[in-house]
């Protein structure tokens, strides 16, 4: 049990005892058509289809990805403002998505995109991963997998790694030999290249909306019957063991469960189609926002991971009840918009506060004051609303793949440039520095019960089971992987016997 609390950098030495474990299969939504803006190009040569990818159930009201919420328009092509690459395609650096369905281009596998400062041809083709031209293989972090990865990993490309979605997901990447396999990141995480923190805010106008249904309203349905706190799920069994912590609140507050978990209480027939309750279908929402607080409880705690858990409540005008990303008070309207459940000493000492809110309109209102624009006190959300380059639902910039895609297209052209200059005249010009990603890129740290001590928990408890075991699994799987790039083996199959090898090592105090 001592390792169930370790810290994400753990001490190698320190893994001795840790099993093999079974990894969880956490698959992401892909299949994305993404709107284009840039011109078209393809390669000369034959074109070797990828095999499409399996939609996968996500579960009633639990849309993981932003990507599942934008909306996509083909435009006319674009060249960024300081672009005067002129080189014919055949010049060009090429990018490859190694996760063909989410690559963000319509048509074909093959695209020429224009960017800030630069120009590159993009592909889908696993065929050009052997290319000298490929400069970089840009990969989508649901989808990658140790035992899939392309291998050897050539010396001239770097790898990009776009991860938007849940840390459960891939785990892999929370480890220190996993994220450090990837030169360019775009993750949820502020620290990242190109940071995707706001992905579910579309704008600082979608919190600025009147609330849907007046406190008066509100309490009327209060004396009809009507819970103070909605919780809806059907995704149960997760890393942040949300359920084991409502299960105890219930026993301090009404709680109007929907869903598959914890359930209490039906959806109206005209909602139960899930289409419906997971998007922000005007039905589903107004039935929603009756309610003074939700409960707003992640899938898996990371900092800076925030979804629609979060930001739908404070649109909508309702108080969300919240955990998840540690720091989500830098990012919060004001100090006084959401309830931090991780503040409060015990599920019991929360639940009073809440009745106590709920008794009190004055108090409780104080929550909902940041709909006023001049009530809105932070600086931070302001600035990163206005700066970000990318947009969500924001035809006049670039949605955050294609954004990403034209960062790694700048960057190896900036890197490419700068091995030319030095190659040309060594004394006078430095080679290119490497970039590294780190554990501040993604991070997340190992899967704790929802509520009470780890060592607590009986040992057939179905979480513990589960999230813990992914969670060094994975673990072993990111320096497999490392092992395998730092030996030059060719075939991915492998990942197995070098895990076997590194914990025999381990075994004998050499690793």
């Amino acid at each position: 049990m001592k390792r169930l609390i370790a810290e994400v950098n753990e001490d190698p030495k320190e893994m001795a005892g840790r099993g093999r474990m079974v990894p969880c299969a956490c698959l992401g939504l892909f299949g994305v058509l993404c709107w284009v803006w840039v011109s078209f190009a393809s390669f000369p040569d034959d074109q070797l289809p990828l095999e499409a990818l399996d939609a996968v159930d996500r579960g009633a009201f639990q849309p993981q990805s932003a990507l599942s919420e934008m909306e996509f328009a083909s435009i006319t092509s674009y060249r960024g403002p300081g672009n005067s690459d002129r080189r014919s395609n055949k010049e060009l650096p090429i990018l490859l998505w190694w996760s063909g369905g989410l690559f963000p281009h319509f048509p074909g596998d093959s695209e020429r995109i224009d960017c800030a400062t630069s120009s590159c041809l993009v592909t889908s083709n696993r065929k050009v991963q052997v290319y000298k031209r490929t400069a970089s293989i840009i990969f989508y972090g649901t989808d990658f997998r140790a035992y899939e990865a392309p291998l050897p990993r050539l010396r001239h490309q770097t790898w990009a790694l776009f991860h938007e979605e849940s840390p459960m997901n891939n785990y892999i990447l929370s480890h220190g030999p996993g994220i450090r396999l990837f030169n360019y990141t775009a993750t949820f995480r502020r620290e990242s290249d190109y940071p995707l923190t706001l992905q579910w805010l579309p704008s600082l106008d979608y919190l600025l909306q009147p609330v849907t249904v007046s406190l008066k309203e509100k309490n009327r349905l209060r004396r009809e019957g009507l819970g103070p706190v909605l919780y809806m799920q059907s995704h149960c069994d997760v890393p942040s063991d949300r359920n084991r912590y409502v299960q105890e609140l219930m026993k301090y507050i009404q709680v109007d469960s929907y869903g598959k978990c914890l359930n209490n209480k039906p959806l109206p027939q005209h909602l139960e189609d899930t289409a419906t309750a997971t998007g922000e279908e005007s039905n589903f929402m107004n039935f929603v926002a009756r309610y003074k607080f939700h409960l707003a409880l992640e899938n898996g705690l990371c900092p800076d991971y925030m979804t629609e858990k979060l930001w739908r409540p404070l649109h909508q005008g309702c108080v969300p009840v919240y955990r998840g990303s540690s720091v989500v008070a830098d990012w919060m309207p004001n100090d006084h918009s959401a309830i931090i459940i991780d503040h409060f000493p015990s599920p019991k000492a929360l639940g009073e506060f809440l009745k106590r809110l709920d008794e009190n309109d004055n108090e409780y209102a104080k929550y909902l004051e940041f709909k006023s624009p001049s009530r809105i006190t932070n600086t931070r959300l302001f600035e990163a609303l206005e700066t970000r380059e990318w947009g969500v639902n924001d035809m006049s910039k670039p949605n955050y793949l294609n954004g990403f895609e034209c960062y790694v297209c700048d960057q190896e052209n900036s890197r490419l440039a700068a091995e030319r200059a030095h190659k040309k005249a060594p004394k006078n010009n430095q080679p290119p520095q490497a970039k590294m990603a780190n554990n501040s890129h993604m991070g997340c740290s190992l899967p704790c019960p929802g509520y009470g001590d780890v060592k607590d928990l009986p040992a057939d408890d179905g979480w513990l089971q589960i999230w813990p075991q992914d969670y060094w699994q994975s673990l072993d799987q990111a320096e497999g992987l490392e092992s395998l790039i730092r030996h030059n083996e060719s075939d991915p199959s492998l990942l197995w016997k070098h895990i076997q090898n590194i914990a025999v090592s381990r075994a004998r105090g050499k690793h």
